[in-house]
Parts: structure tokens; C-alpha cells; sequence
């Protein structure tokens, strides 16, 4: 089925395109939210709520970028909206006191397993993914696009709606952000 008659029969509503739809990027929808959330339930929940949107608003779809990228933005919306309402609610705890209090907070939350990590990294990755979460949200949604999901610089510009350029820079401040958290967190370990 191609991507036209893909969207076709789901504006229509088909059961078939819905099950095409599915197969072809309930995967990708997973990935991305795990990258984002780091937390498996929530991530299967969006990807239940992904195709759900698809559905709602595949009449909206402009063709202006691929279904792909449409899908990537829609998984994108939808993790940082969890995340903004996680940081909303925590805003009003004491934990949130305590982490504004110690900067280095973000080395002691709960470890995160993401399914795409070979068993032999999970540790590295573990501490790896928490840095990521300690990102602003364009370098977090840049670098995770581009070094998890593996989307090119082109891509995530598409998914971004910025320029090559923009990814870039965002990418590099990234880089250089998780150099700093990571230098911290294993200099504190060997103490």
C-alpha cells in the first residue's frame, strides 16, 4: 500500500489502512515516546494514543512533509505534553524543592530501560538517558531524534520545523551539555 493510499484509507476510516497503519509505525511510535518518557507503560499508552490521533486527524494531514514526519511530530506532541504535565505536577512537591536544591538530583531517579539498548549498555545507558532528560526540550527532542531514532539532520529539522542549521546547533549545545552532566556524574562516583 502506498503512503497516498495509505492515507486515503485511513481518512476513510479502513480497517485494513488502520492495521497498515499500525504495523508500519506503532515500532517507531514506541521508540520515540521511550526516548522521551523513559517509562515502558506510558510509552505502549502513546503509541495507543498516537494511532488514536492519527485516526482523529488524518483529515488535518496537509501533505506539506511525509506521513512519517506528520507521525514523528504527533509521537513528539504527545511526550512532551506528558512531560510538561509530570513537571507541573512535581512543581507543587517537595521533591521538587530537593531537586532545585541539588543540582545533581537527576543521577539518583529511578533507573529506565529502553528496548533498543543491548544488554551489555543497559548501565551506561541507564545514566545515559537520565543526562538526556536534563536537557531544554529542543536539545533533548534534537539529539534524541538523531542519536536514538537515528533520523538525519534533515529529518529532524522536517520533524522540527527548523532549519538543518538550527538541528545543528541544537545537536552540538547538546553534546556539550551531557559532556558537563556526565563529567559530574562519574567524578562523583568515584568519590
Amino acid at each position: 500500500m502506498t503512503e497516498e493510499e495509505l492515507i486515503i484509507g485511513l481518512i476513510n476510516k479502513s480497517e485494513q489502512a488502520f492495521k497498515q497503519a499500525f504495523k508500519d509505525y506503532s515500532s517507531m511510535i514506541l521508540n520515540t515516546a521511550m526516548g522521551f518518557l523513559q517509562n515502558q507503560d506510558e510509552a505502549e499508552d502513546m503509541v495507543q494514543e498516537v494511532m488514536i490521533e492519527i485516526l482523529n486527524s488524518i483529515s488535518k494531514f496537509k501533505k506539506e512533509s511525509s506521513l512519517k514526519t506528520w507521525i514523528y511530530r504527533l509521537t513528539l506532541s504527545k511526550s512532551l505534553d506528558v512531560l510538561r504535565a509530570k513537571k507541573r505536577h512535581k512543581r507543587g512537591g517537595l521533591f521538587s524543592f530537593i531537586s532545585f536544591k541539588n543540582d545533581e538530583s537527576w543521577m539518583h531517579q529511578p533507573d529506565f530501560r529502553h528496548p533498543g539498548v543491548i544488554l551489555e549498555n543497559k548501565e551506561l545507558s541507564v545514566v545515559l538517558f537520565k543526562a538526556i532528560d536534563q536537557l531544554v526540550e529542543n536539545q533533548k527532542i534534537a539529539f534524541t531524534l538523531n542519536k536514538v531514532e537515528g533520523l538525519s539532520y534533515k529529518e529532524i529539522a522536517d520533524v522540527m520545523e527548523t532549519s538543518v542549521s538550527s538541528v545543528e546547533s541544537l545537536i552540538h549545545r547538546a553534546k556539550k551539555r551531557l559532556q558537563n552532566l556526565l563529567k559530574t556524574f562519574y567524578e562523583s562516583e568515584r568519590k
